[in-house]
């Protein structure tokens, strides 16, 4: 073969494999692809119109992030999300989201904190139309700036996954919080975020993070009182198998 082919050949597999990961993420991520449903290789690769071989690269690439599992019988699912490790799932966003919070109020630039505005202004936007893809969207967006702003690619990747994450615990309660008694849930002190960022106020960024993370909490674990019988103990802790 042409080396040119050749090359040819393997950007055409990566074009398709990125495809293929970008479709299944924005479907896992908005819960089109439910929580443990079977990824079957030959099926999608008959559905995106390539072989299984970029397929498979795409699934390993979700794996790496944790959105499915590929499993010893080389069968693979969409993740699970697991509510009962959701107060550890907590846990490890609300520390995430205040150092982050705390490097970009120290490292801050006059770009970033126009990025921010615009984001910030975005998810609004989402939030007025009702526009529940556009508003996990913006608003992961939004955090993202901050955890840019804050300069540590490390810990922004990390923040990142998670965010990910909490996509999927959004789009399970969105209803829920749109509902009129609980519509204040939704709405962050993003715009108190980022004046106490421009501000280089490093203590008042931890602490309104930190009501950030608590506000997320509190409004799924509502949700789950009002969808399941009040006799169930939700702040029981759960069982270690």
């Amino acid at each position: 073969m042409h080396p040119d082919e050749t090359a040819g050949s393997r950007q055409s597999r990566g074009s398709g494999a990125r495809h293929v990961y970008e479709t299944l993420k924005h479907e896992i991520l908005t819960l089109s692809l439910t929580p443990g449903k079977p990824l079957d290789e030959t099926l999608l690769a008959t559905r995106f119109g390539m072989s299984r071989s970029p397929v498979r690269e795409a699934l390993v690439r979700l794996s790496a992030e944790g959105l499915v599992e590929m499993l010893a019988n080389r069968s693979t699912l969409v993740a699970p999300i697991d509510l009962a490790d959701f107060p550890r799932y907590v846990e490890a966003l609300d520390f995430l989201q205040r150092i982050n919070a705390r490097l970009a109020a120290r490292n801050r630039s006059a770009e970033a904190l126009g990025r921010m505005k615009v984001l910030a202004q975005a998810f609004d936007a989402a939030c007025r139309r009702n526009d529940y893809l556009e508003m996990s969207a913006t608003n992961r967006d939004f955090h993202m700036s901050i955890a840019e702003a804050g300069g540590n690619r490390y810990l922004a990747r990390s923040y990142g996954q998670l965010l990910d994450e909490g996509r999927r615990i959004l789009h399970l309660h969105f209803d829920y919080l749109q509902s009129s008694e609980t519509d204040g849930l939704l709405h962050g002190d993003h715009y108190d975020l980022i004046e106490a960022i421009r501000a280089r106020d490093v203590d008042a960024a931890d602490r309104l993070a930190h009501a950030h993370t608590r506000q997320f909490h509190d409004g799924f674990m509502s949700f789950m009182r009002a969808r399941y019988d009040d006799d169930f103990d939700f702040d029981r802790p759960a069982s270690v198998a």
